[in-house]
Order: C-alpha cells, then sequence, then structure tokens
C-alpha cells in the first residue's frame, strides 16, 4: 500500500504543479501584445496542457487504487472526491481557456486570471486537511 500511496503522492504533486503554472502563464498572455510573445505562450500553453493531462489520469487512477483496493471509507472521503471532481472540472475549463487563446478568443482580463489562479490553491489545502485531520 505505501508504494500505491507513494505514487499517489508523486502524481498529485505533479499534476498540481501543472494546474498552478498554468493559469499563471495565462495572466501573462492576458498582458501580452505582440504576436512573438503571443505565440511562444500559445506553444508553452499548449504543451503544458498536454503533459498535465497523463499526470492527472495517473493521480486519479492511483488514488482509486488506494480508495477501492484498500477499502478506505469515511465521510472525509466523500468531500475529498467531491473536491477532485472540482479539480478535474478546472483542469478542463483550463483546456478551454487555452484553447481560446490558441485561436485568439480570449475574453478575460489578467486580474480575472489572477483570481482564477488561486481556485487550486485552495482546494489544495482543503484536500489536504480532510485526509489528515479526517473531520468526520
Amino acid at each position: 500500500m505505501l508504494w500505491v500511496k507513494a505514487f499517489h503522492i508523486i502524481f498529485v504533486t505533479s499534476w498540481f504543479a501543472g494546474l498552478f503554472y498554468l493559469p499563471r502563464l495565462l495572466v501573462n498572455h492576458a498582458m501580452v501584445t505582440d504576436t512573438a510573445t503571443s505565440d511562444r505562450l500559445k506553444l508553452m500553453e499548449y504543451k503544458l496542457y498536454r503533459f498535465m493531462l497523463p499526470l492527472a489520469i495517473l493521480a486519479i487512477t492511483f488514488g482509486f487504487w488506494l480508495w477501492l483496493g484498500y477499502g478506505i471509507t469515511g465521510g472525509w472521503l466523500h468531500a475529498k472526491l467531491a473536491f477532485v471532481a472540482v479539480l478535474v472540472g478546472y483542469h478542463i475549463y483550463c483546456g478551454k481557456l487555452v484553447n481560446d487563446f490558441k485561436h485568439d478568443h480570449n475574453q478575460h482580463s489578467h486580474i480575472w486570471y489572477r483570481w482564477f489562479n488561486e481556485l487550486p490553491v485552495i482546494v489544495l489545502c482543503v484536500i489536504v486537511i480532510l485526509v489528515e485531520v479526517k473531520p468526520f
């Protein structure tokens, strides 16, 4: 079980690195006016988003392995799974935003992206508290 847990933590950490960095790229992209920089950011966003997908899949797979394979239960787990669903939705929405920039259809300011960037931080804090404290 410790190996499964270790790999779950590794892939969750890696996925979160992308969830933290991609919106920062979008903040910068929303402030750019020249085409060369915009094109460079489009490429960086696309490559990062594409790299994040297998990390998310592996994090979720190892998480399900822990849950189903080792009989982990509790009300805290249901809350954690709800927040994981929020993260999956956030990840998918990030893909939509990357696609909007790709087609030059961005509709948000850099300030909006700065606030948007805070959601995974809040979710991470809640999930860690749920897993470690197990309040219910």
